[in-house]
């Protein structure tokens, strides 16, 4: 159980013990207030005309007075097993002195009242609570154990002869008072206990929930990045270094690869705008569907790329536009880079349960297995993160010499 001081989560815990301490207090002023108004009153019928008399209730209004100004003299105890340490146990907080000096009292004016009044002696009963809430557990068992004692003698010798009542009751009510008093104590600990427990891993779950969270987006900006700028970046270095080489010998050809570096750039631009502002795709700005988007990709001045349409169209939920078109850029940005091909077919089929995005390219292929492990770059691994966001799967076949064929397909919620 830890010591942190009370935050705004830990009165919500303490609320119930609170509750329960105030109730039990209450019960036990009240009882010690009827027990000595009783007292005093059999006294003065028992006993009228006593030269003590006076001293009785001088004494009683006293130790009534100091029972009320107790909160004042040595202010309020804590709840009773308020935890302290480093959460390798509980203890009693250490108490004031002032507290300390207020019991001392109160119990020294109860014990020269039941020297000149025995009958005053069942007013320990609420001291004993009292006890029990100021000192710590031993301390407070030992001042019990001496009451008790005290008011056996007292009995005994208001009654005159030995009573076996009197020698065995006062002990029972003691240890059955501080029975349910520590059984209180532990019952409010462990309650407690699995409250702040309950506190603490509601705080990390919340903590681990915006971590999560947080990696989460980090991904998606990585992909997104990779999947719009870097690919258009690499496209203008590209094209830049294609028209530095030709710029002598073939000035139209170099002044063409500037221009679509240049229109490269621009939609580059339109999209950072786009990403900054709401992490759209800017070819499905405005309206534009899917499909319009995949037919204007290209993958360079190298490349033929094709784009066909299969099945009937149906409206698709922004989060897999978004997806299928990154998978389809970053597709041809591999084409262009890696595979050495000609031409490249876009195919976008609607199958009514699930869509489904084919690029294939006649490049060079490849042989080994492409598994995440076995991936490098952001490329690959981005597409198939962004096909499982959506529960999906991406599948690669190629055979050299044969190209290669990329499937993205995601399922689709049945219309309503």
């Amino acid at each position: 159980m830890d010591a942190r001081p009370p935050t705004q989560e830990h009165p919500v815990s303490q609320t119930p013990r609170n509750k329960d301490t105030r109730t039990l207090a209450t019960v036990a002023h009240t009882a010690f207030f009827l027990l000595l108004g009783a007292s005093v009153v059999r006294f003065l019928l028992r006993h009228p005309g006593e030269p003590r008399t006076p001293w009785i209730i001088a004494l009683s209004i006293t130790l009534a007075l100091l029972y009320v100004l107790g909160p004042a003299l040595g202010g309020t105890p804590p709840p009773p097993g308020t935890a302290t340490g480093t959460g390798t146990g509980t203890r009693t907080p250490a108490q004031p002195p002032g507290r300390l000096l207020w019991l001392g009292l109160v119990v020294a004016t109860w014990v020269v009242l039941v020297v000149l009044a025995p009958s005053f002696a069942w007013c320990a009963v609420p001291l004993f609570f009292t006890a029990l809430r100021t000192l710590p557990p031993r301390a407070a068992i030992v001042l019990v154990a001496l009451l008790t004692v005290f008011v056996v003698i007292a009995q005994l010798k208001l009654a005159g002869s030995f009573d076996p009542n009197l020698l065995l009751a006062p002990p029972a009510v003691a240890a059955l008072a501080t029975a349910v008093f520590v059984h209180m104590e532990r019952q409010a600990q462990a309650q407690r206990a699995l409250i702040d427990d309950l506190i603490r891993t509601r705080r990390e779950l919340a903590a681990t929930e915006r971590r999560e969270g947080t990696l989460a987006e980090r991904q998606r900006l990585s992909m997104e990045i990779h999947d719009t700028l870097a690919q258009n970046l690499s496209s203008q270095q590209m094209l830049l270094q294609a028209a530095d080489r030709t710029w002598d010998t073939d000035p139209g050809t170099a002044r063409a690869h500037v221009r679509t570096a240049t229109g490269i750039a621009a939609r580059g631009l339109a999209e950072a705008r786009r990403l900054v502002h709401d992490l759209a795709p800017a070819e499905l700005a405005d309206g534009a569907g899917l499909a319009d988007a995949l037919r204007a990709l290209d993958a360079g001045p190298d490349i033929e790329v094709r784009f066909h349409l299969e099945g009937g169209p149906a409206p698709l939920p922004d989060r897999v536009q978004s997806a299928l078109l990154r998978i389809a850029q970053g597709a041809l940005a591999n084409i262009r880079e890696h595979s050495g091909a000609r031409t490249a077919a876009l195919t976008l089929s609607f199958l009514g349960d699930q869509v489904v995005l084919d690029i294939a390219d006649d490049g060079h292929g490849f042989t080994e297995p492409r598994t995440d492990a076995a991936e490098r770059g952001h490329g690959l691994p981005a597409m198939r993160a962004r096909v499982r966001q959506l529960g999906g799967a991406l599948t690669i076949e190629s055979t050299p010499g044969e190209g290669t064929v990329l499937s993205a397909a995601i399922p689709l919620e049945p219309a309503p």
